[in-house]
C-alpha cells in the first residue's frame, strides 16, 4: 500500500512536467494577455464600469488568445468580487475557471466544427433558461463559431436577440464574415490581431528563462518566424526544440535542421556572391542547397526575406537599433555591410525578381532550374531595360568610380566586384584603302588653290608631339576624383579619347558624334554644337546619347546630361583643335577658315597634339591641303589613312544644301544621305550632281 500511494503522488507531478507549454503558460487575466492591449483594456474598462453586453465576438488568427480571453471574460462575471476586471483567484469559481482548473458547469463551451446544426441549436435554446447553479451567469463560449450552419444560427437568432438576465454568449471564430449579419450586429465585436515579433521574442525568452534551459539566442527569431504571429504555433515549436535539447540547450544548428530554414551563412555567401556578380560562386550555393536536400522554394523564400532586410537597412541605417529589424547583435555588422555593398536600387531588383519566381515555382515541376534561372536574372541587370535595371548598373558604376577614387589596396574586399575604370588610348587601326580618284578634264593645275604649308597647319603637333599629350592624358585620369575636378577644358582636350572609346562600341556612332564639339560643362550638362540642325535631330533620334553618357561616366566618373545644338557650320571640337567660337559676320573675301581661329580661351590652354594622318592629294579642293579635315575627323580618328573633306559651300549653295539635308534626315536613321553619305562613309569626293 505504501508503494501505491507513492505511485499516486508522483503521477501529477509528471503529469504538470509534460503539460505542453502553450497550456501551461496560458494566461489567467486580462492582465497576462500580450499583445492585445487594443482587445484587453476595453474590456477591462467594461468590467470596471458594469457596462456588460449579453453578447461578444471574439475573432481574429488562429493561436492569438481568443478562446483565452472567452474563459478570463467569465472567469470575471462569475467571480464573487465581480463583475471585476482582476479576478480575484481564491473563489471558487476562478480556481474552477483557472488554466489548470476543472471547469464550471455555468460556463458551457461548444466547439461548433461538430455542434454546429440545427439540432445541437435547438437543444442549447432548451437548456439555456434554466438558471445558473452557483456563479452569476451561464455562460456560453461557441468556438469556431463560423461553423455553425444557416439554419443553426436562424434557431439561436431570437435567444441571442433577447436572452434571459442571466445569459451570456461568447463567440469565438476566425471568420466573423461567415457569421451571419443578423447575429453579428446583435454583438460586440472585438477583433483579435496576430502578435507582433517583438512581443513574441520577449515572451519565448522568458519561457526559456523560467524553464532554466540555456538557449542560442539566435534561435529566437526563428522560433518567432515559424510560429508565424501565432503565441499557440509559437509555443508549440518552441516545446519542440525544447524537448529535443540535450545538456547545451537549444542550439542553432539543430534549430535550422529541425525548421527547415536555411543557414545564415549560406544566405550570406549567396548574397556576397550577388553582390560582387560572382556567377560561379551563386551556382556553387544553389548547388549545396539541392545536395543538402533543402527545399528549393523554402530557400528561395528565406533568400527574398534576406533581401527584404537589407532593403530596410539600405533605406534605414539605423533600423536594428530601433528595433525595427529583430537581428542579433553578432549579425548586425554583417547585415550592414551587405546592404551598403549591395545598394537600394540592385537590392529592390533582385527582390522583385525572387518574388516573381516564387510564384512560378509554386506546382512546377523542376524546382531547381527555376531557382538557378532566377539567380541568373538576378546576375544580369542588363537583361532588361526598366527602370530598376539602369537604377543597378548606375549604383554599380558609381561604387566602383568611389571605389578608383578612394584608392582602396588592391587586397581588400577580396570576393567583392568593383568596376574599374581604365584610361582610354587610341589603338593603332589598318588605313583603310585609299581611294583614286581622276581629276576633272576641265581643272588646270593653275585653278588649284595654294596649299599651305604643313608648318602653318600644325605648328604646336610638329614641334611637341609627346608634350603636347599629356594634358589629355591628365584630364583622364582626373575623371573620377569628383565632379567639380572635370571642366569644359578638361572635356575638350579628351574629347578625341571619347569619340575613340564610342568607335569602340560602333563606327556609326562615332560618325554622328564626331560631328559635334564640346561647348560647354556646368552643373553636369554637356552642351554639344553641331553644324546643323538636322545633324541635331540625327542624334536626339539615335540611341547614341546614352552611349556617350555611358562612355562620360566610365572615363570620369561623372553622370551628364546632353543638351545639342546648331552652330551653323562651326567645324566640331577634335578635328582641327579645341571648339572655335563662331565668326560674328561672313567674311568679305576668301580666308582661312573660322575653325582655324580659336578663341582667346582656347589660345591660353596648352596645345594637344594627335598623329596625323597621311595627306592626299587633292585636286580642286580649298581644304585638301594638309589633311586637316579627314572624312571622321583628323583628332577623332588620328591614325586613319583618309581624304580630306571637300571645301565649305558658297553662300549661295549652303542654304539650298542645308535644306535638303534636313528634308532626307527623316528618311535616314542617322542624317546621312547624298553628298554627305558618299564623303563620310566611303572618303569618295563629289564632283558634280546630277538631277532629272
Amino acid at each position: 500500500m505504501a508503494e501505491d500511494s507513492e505511485v499516486t503522488r508522483t503521477t501529477p507531478t509528471r503529469t504538470s512536467q509534460s503539460l505542453a507549454l502553450y497550456r501551461k503558460y496560458r494566461p489567467a487575466t486580462f492582465a497576462e494577455v500580450r499583445g492585445q492591449d487594443h482587445v484587453t483594456e476595453p474590456l477591462r474598462q467594461a468590467l470596471r464600469s458594469g457596462r456588460i453586453n449579453h453578447a461578444y465576438l471574439f475573432s481574429g488568427p488562429r493561436g492569438c488568445g481568443k478562446t483565452s480571453s472567452a474563459r478570463i471574460l467569465a472567469r470575471s462575471l462569475n467571480c464573487v468580487q465581480g463583475p471585476t476586471p482582476d479576478p480575484c483567484g481564491v473563489c471558487d469559481s476562478c480556481v474552477a475557471l483557472a488554466p489548470s482548473g476543472a471547469g464550471s458547469i455555468d460556463v458551457i463551451e461548444i466547439d461548433a466544427a461538430s455542434h454546429g446544426g440545427v439540432d445541437d441549436a435547438r437543444d442549447l435554446r432548451e437548456r439555456a433558461f434554466y438558471a445558473p447553479v452557483a456563479g452569476r451567469y451561464k455562460i456560453y463560449i461557441i468556438d469556431e463559431a463560423h461553423m455553425v450552419t444557416q439554419q443553426g444560427f436562424n434557431a439561436l437568432l431570437k435567444l441571442v436577440e433577447e436572452p434571459p438576465p442571466h445569459l451570456k454568449f461568447i463567440f469565438a471564430t476566425t471568420e466573423p464574415e461567415k457569421v451571419i449579419p443578423t447575429i453579428r450586429s446583435r454583438t460586440h465585436h472585438y477583433p483579435f490581431r496576430l502578435m507582433p515579433p517583438s512581443v513574441m521574442r520577449d515572451l519565448t525568452e522568458e519561457i526559456l528563462n523560467s524553464e532554466g534551459v540555456p538557449f542560442d539566442p539566435a534561435v529566437l527569431p526563428l522560433v518567432v518566424r515559424a510560429g508565424g504571429g501565432s503565441a499557440r504555433d509559437t509555443l508549440s515549436i518552441l516545446d519542440q526544440l525544447l524537448a529535443g535539447s540535450d545538456e547545451a540547450g537549444i542550439r542553432y544548428d539543430r534549430a535550422v535542421a529541425l525548421l527547415g530554414y536555411t543557414d545564415a551563412s549560406l544566405l550570406d555567401e549567396i548574397v556576397g556572391a550577388f553582390a560582387a556578380g560572382d556567377g560561379a560562386a551563386v551556382f556553387r550555393a544553389v548547388n549545396r542547397v539541392i545536395e543538402g536536400g533543402h527545399e528549393p522554394r523554402r530557400f528561395a523564400t528565406d533568400m527574398l526575406d534576406r533581401f527584404r532586410d537589407l532593403i530596410v537597412l539600405a533605406s534605414v541605417p539605423d533600423a536594428i537599433a530601433t528595433g525595427l529589424l529583430d537581428t542579433p547583435p553578432d549579425r548586425v555588422e554583417a547585415l550592414t555591410g551587405q546592404a551598403e555593398r549591395y545598394g537600394l536600387a540592385a537590392l529592390t531588383r533582385a527582390a522583385d525578381i525572387v518574388s516573381t519566381g516564387l510564384d512560378q515555382m509554386r506546382g512546377a515541376t523542376s524546382p531547381r532550374l527555376l531557382l538557378e534561372l532566377m539567380c541568373a536574372q538576378v546576375l544580369l541587370p542588363a537583361a532588361a531595360a526598366d527602370e530598376r535595371s539602369v537604377l543597378a548598373r548606375l549604383e554599380r558604376l558609381e561604387a566602383g568610380a568611389a571605389a578608383v577614387g578612394a584608392k582602396r589596396p588592391a587586397a581588400a574586399g577580396a570576393g567583392n566586384a568593383h568596376i574599374e575604370r581604365t584610361e582610354v588610348t587610341p589603338a593603332p587601326r589598318p588605313s583603310p584603302p585609299r581611294v583614286e580618284r581622276p581629276e576633272p578634264a576641265a581643272a588646270s593645275p593653275s585653278s588649284a588653290p595654294p596649299a599651305k604649308p604643313a608648318s602653318a597647319a600644325q605648328p604646336a603637333s610638329a614641334a611637341q608631339p609627346a608634350s603636347a599629350a599629356q594634358p589629355a592624358s591628365a584630364a583622364l585620369a582626373a575623371g573620377p576624383s569628383g565632379r567639380g575636378s572635370v571642366t569644359t577644358e578638361t572635356l575638350v582636350q579628351a574629347w578625341p579619347h571619347v569619340l575613340d572609346a564610342v568607335k569602340a562600341e560602333g563606327r556609326v556612332a562615332a560618325i554622328v558624334i564626331g560631328n559635334a564639339s564640346v561647348v560647354s560643362l556646368d552643373e553636369a550638362v554637356l552642351t554639344l554644337r553641331f553644324p546643323r540642325q538636322g545633324d541635331v535631330k540625327g542624334f536626339a533620334n539615335s540611341r547614341y546619347e546614352d552611349l556617350l553618357k555611358q562612355v562620360i561616366t566610365t572615363m570620369f566618373g561623372i553622370n551628364v546630361v546632353v543638351r545639342a545644338v546648331a552652330g551653323g557650320d562651326t567645324p566640331p571640337a577634335g578635328r582641327s583643335g579645341p571648339a572655335p567660337a563662331p565668326p560674328a559676320a561672313p567674311p568679305a573675301a576668301p580666308q582661312e577658315p573660322p575653325a582655324s581661329r580659336p578663341t582667346p580661351a582656347e589660345s591660353a590652354m596648352p596645345p594637344v597634339s594627335y598623329p596625323q594622318a597621311p595627306s592626299v592629294p587633292d585636286t580642286g579642293s580649298a581644304g585638301g591641303a594638309g589633311g586637316s579635315q579627314g572624312p571622321f575627323g583628323k583628332t577623332a580618328f588620328p591614325s586613319a589613312d583618309l581624304p580630306p573633306l571637300p571645301p565649305p559651300p558658297s553662300p549661295d549653295d549652303e542654304e539650298d544644301f542645308d535644306l535638303e539635308d534636313e528634308d532626307m534626315s527623316d528618311s535616314l536613321p542617322h542624317d546621312l544621305s547624298g553628298m554627305a553619305l558618299v564623303q563620310r562613309e566611303l572618303g569618295g569626293q563629289v564632283i558634280a550632281e546630277y538631277t532629272d
